[in-house]
């Protein structure tokens, strides 16, 4: 079976390179950009500026080959690829949680962005606390990582390909 997706935008940000990039938005604090949506699907943006939050899904769309084992950015340790958010996933999905701050026309303005400038955007979900969150009770081999994530910043151990 295969599967096809169109982008319905693009994410803008500040980030050129990989390298020295938030790696979760929790790293981003305050890190602005935006989000074009293509004409074709602006009028699915109605209500959306009712939402504080939202979710973006995108491609990674210089994430280098697949690897199922993998050292995260956080630590020292490989682990497998599912255990970890890395982008070297056999689909290359990611997924954030931003700030919404406002929509003009087919334009979004968020805060706390951690998305290479120019990667493919494939879906907008509003974040809504009462479906989306959730208490963990494990967070796996992340637990002794702790306060080393806020500030967290990527390299290139990903192999990312070139543009496009």
């Amino acid at each position: 079976m295969s599967i096809t997706y169109c982008p319905i935008g693009v994410i803008h940000s500040s980030f050129k390179s990989i390298e020295n990039m938030p790696i979760q938005p929790a790293a981003a604090a305050g890190v602005r950009g935006t989000v074009e949506v293509y004409s074709e699907f602006a009028s699915g943006l109605r209500d959306l500026d009712g939402f504080s939050h939202i979710i973006l899904l995108y491609h990674f769309h210089r994430a280098g080959k697949t690897k199922l084992i993998v050292t995260p950015f956080l630590d020292t340790e490989p682990r497998g690829l599912f255990a970890t958010r890395a982008p070297s996933r056999p689909n290359p999905i990611g997924l954030s949680v931003v700030r919404l701050l406002g929509v003009e026309g087919s334009t979004l303005y968020i805060e706390n962005v951690d998305v290479l400038d120019g990667t493919p955007l494939l879906d907008i979900k509003p974040y809504v606390p009462k479906f989306d969150h959730w208490d963990a009770e494990r967070t796996g081999w992340l637990a002794p990582v702790g306060e080393r994530i806020e500030g967290a910043r990527a390299d290139d151990r990903f192999g990312m390909q070139g543009e496009g």
